[in-house]
């Protein structure tokens, strides 16, 4: 009898015995916790290293935002962004009873109708440039912007043959203060107009086609901390606000002074 009652408890002994695990690895503990602690380091040495950096960059906007040479050190580095602007306008205008576009064109061949397409009457100054013949350097009155006394002074070609008329702008530059003259290194500029004239048809007229291009050094904040196209829009637009008044304007220009020359060629034939 004593026997038989000490099987059923060594079953359940049995039972309740847990199941063994297999002990954890000392060296791989010491393995996760070293590269834990590892990472936990590149991460503090990522964070000073991004800190030093934005640091000294924060010192050196701050630097140039007080610094009157900042922009020629800019412009020389080449470390600034460019921004290219650009406009076209096409303008055709009818010819008065009686004027055809052939004689037009004789006009602007002449040396009367170069004045009238350079518009003398505007400039402080005009002068051949030694670029060429047809090319001269045409200084602009001087006008205030942001306190300054800026006076533009551009290079340009005009090319009339019998069948067209081309003005181009080689070169403008700005002429002032040392800091407004720094300028000229940060930005660039083209401009073409070309002029044909045409008596087919009931309606004879003459057809003007103007281009400009600028592209300039985007250097100053907020301008440097935005996306080109924040520049490049509003100045497009404006530039195309320009051309949209000044090519009528030229156009009624050249048909006002061609009168006038007209009207002047018998007294001076006489």
């Amino acid at each position: 009898m004593r026997l038989a009652a000490t099987k059923p408890a060594a079953i359940f002994l049995a039972k309740r015995q847990p199941i063994p695990t297999p002990p954890r690895s000392v060296a791989g503990t010491r393995t996760r916790s070293a590269q834990t602690q590892a990472k936990k380091s590149r991460r503090r040495s990522d964070d000073d290293r991004a800190w030093r950096v934005a640091a000294a960059s924060s010192d050196a906007e701050a630097d140039d935002d007080g610094d009157a040479d900042a922009p020629a050190r800019a412009a020389r580095a080449g470390t600034g962004r460019r921004a290219r602007l650009s406009a076209r306008r096409r303008e055709r205008v009818p010819l008065p009873d009686g004027v055809s576009g052939g004689a037009v064109g004789e006009f602007l061949r002449h040396p009367d109708g170069v004045e009238s397409l350079l518009n003398t009457g505007a400039l402080e100054s005009l002068a051949p440039a030694g670029s060429g013949p047809g090319t001269f350097t045409c200084t602009l009155r001087r006008i205030g912007f942001l306190g300054f006394e800026v006076a533009p002074v551009l290079e340009l070609r005009v090319a009339p043959t019998a069948t067209d008329c081309t003005i181009e702008m080689l070169s403008c530059r700005f002429e002032g203060s040392e800091s407004v003259e720094q300028q000229n290194e940060l930005f660039s500029a083209f401009m073409s107009n070309h002029i044909t004239w045409s008596d087919d048809g009931e309606e004879p007229c003459i057809d003007i086609d103007v281009n400009l291009e600028v592209t300039l050094e985007v250097y100053t904040k907020p301008f440097s901390m935005l996306p080109l196209s924040a520049v490049e829009k509003p100045g497009n637009l404006l530039m195309q606000g320009l051309l949209d008044r000044l090519v009528p304007i030229l156009g009624e220009q050249i048909l006002r002074d061609y009168d006038s020359w007209v009207q002047q060629r018998p007294e001076a034939c006489s």
